[in-house]
């Protein structure tokens, strides 16, 4: 029998992307199924003695982030604040060696596949009938699913394969029973997620099964939105539009992230797609689905990117018009492709293309939201803040998009409930609305 010490209070810190999130309420579903007393950074302050760091090691940003955050938790060690320090995710996946000689006062470094290995520390055991059994860090009504883990593309730029592996698809039945475990607790709306969600079940089924998936998790009871993020461009399941067109629980949303618009650049990128094919895909979405809101990034100051290939990018924003976008500044990232040539464009060249991009979005975003005054939309509340209840539409995912305001002084609303808003006035990423009686 193992003997845990049940004095332990442990702190789970997560730091990157959605993906990161899931994994930390993995961590923490198998230490309270251990019975150990582990708990979510924002979660009600506890005085920990343990604390886990989730790393993000994504571009130089999120890696300095992570590793200041150990840094600020080495010294609480030093200090004698903790008793002990893990570290876990994509940072110390790829940089495990290095992180042990340089912050030698963390305990143990896990890789991204090493949760036994963690859970060992605290004389815990992997209990596989957890799988599936999930408890989300998100507010109660939405949760994130990965529905994959990996990838097999080959983008220059990206580092992704080196700490995540190869694609990997979890099977449909598994997805299907986790998303009845999540209903039961409340969650009305699930984010898809993946490093490349449209790869999914090629590895398992020989097929892209992304549509077949959708379709069993929509019939799950208590399940009314589907969201899907992180898509891939090239070799699209256009089916997927059907699906989202003809079923009313898969939103009317896509996160499809294309990078560049100069051919060049996305040769050099190793997108495997052109500008020609990318028009052509938004195109059809645009068509089989009218309504679609499209979310995309893009990144900047990548090798070799010239003034006409970045004037070549805003001419393709301002062509289409996305609903949402952000922007990434290129990273040069060791062991990749890209690493291999020179890092050329400067850095506060790169600040100047993200702003620009930026900039002409503000105004699009502006004319889009503008377009939506005196109409109705179904609105999923997320929050209260102060004297606003907030809440989003369809069109719109947690933390990156648009969010509804609704004046609470004089209306009442639940959270997590769905209301019917009538939107009454606009900005370049807020919506002000009042509730429909």
């Amino acid at each position: 029998m193992k003997v845990r010490n049940k004095t332990d209070k442990v702190k789970i810190v997560t730091m990157g992307c959605s993906k990161n999130t899931v994994d930390s309420e993995n961590i923490l579903t198998q230490l309270q199924g251990n019975e150990i007393n582990a708990f979510h950074e924002d979660e009600k302050p506890q005085e920990e003695n343990v604390v886990i760091v989730n790393t993000c090691g994504f571009i130089d940003l999120a890696k300095q982030e992570s590793i200041d955050t150990i840094l600020m938790y080495a010294d609480k060690k030093n200090h004698g604040d903790i008793e002990k320090l893990y570290v876990t995710g994509c940072l110390s996946e790829r940089y495990k060696n290095d992180l042990e000689k340089e912050i030698p006062e963390v305990d143990a470094y896990f890789g991204t596949f090493e949760l036994p290995g963690l859970l060992a520390k605290f004389n815990a055991d992997y209990k596989h009938e957890l799988i599936g059994e999930r408890r989300s860090s998100t507010p109660m009504h939405y949760a994130y699913m990965k529905i994959s883990e990996g990838c097999n593309r080959t983008c220059s730029f990206c580092a992704i394969p080196l700490m995540r592996g190869g694609h990997v698809s979890r099977p449909i039945e598994e997805l299907v029973y986790e998303a009845q475990q999540l209903a039961r607790r409340g969650v009305k709306e699930l984010m898809l997620i993946a490093q490349e969600l449209t790869y999914y079940g090629l590895d398992l089924y020989k097929k892209r099964a992304l549509g077949e998936l959708l379709q069993k998790l929509a019939k799950v009871e208590g399940i009314e939105w589907i969201r899907l993020h992180y898509a891939y461009p090239s070799k699209f399941p256009r089916e997927i539009f059907d699906v989202m067109a003809d079923t009313p629980e898969v939103c009317n949303y896509l996160d499809m992230p294309l990078q560049h618009a100069s051919d060049p650049v996305l040769e050099r990128m190793r997108r495997q797609i052109t500008k020609a094919e990318m028009e052509d895909l938004i195109g059809y979405a645009r068509e089989r689905v009218p309504n679609i809101a499209i979310r995309t990034t893009f990144l900047v100051g990548y090798p070799g990117e010239t003034d006409q290939e970045f004037n070549d990018l805003c001419d393709f924003v301002q062509g289409q018009r996305f609903d949402r976008l952000g922007v990434f500044l290129y990273s040069h990232e060791e062991d990749t492709k890209a690493h291999e040539v020179e890092d050329d464009v400067l850095a506060e060249i790169k600040q100047e293309r993200s702003n620009r991009i930026m900039e002409i979005q503000s105004e699009i975003s502006f004319d889009h939201n503008q377009a939506k005054i005196g109409k109705e939309f179904k609105v999923l509340i997320d929050r209260k803040e102060s004297d606003h209840f907030i809440g989003r539409t369809e069109y719109d995912s947690p933390e990156v998009d648009n969010e509804v305001l609704i004046d609470a002084t004089n209306q009442y609303l639940r959270v997590g409930d769905f209301a019917q808003i009538k939107i009454d006035d606009a900005e370049e990423y807020d919506l002000f609305g009042s509730v429909v009686d």
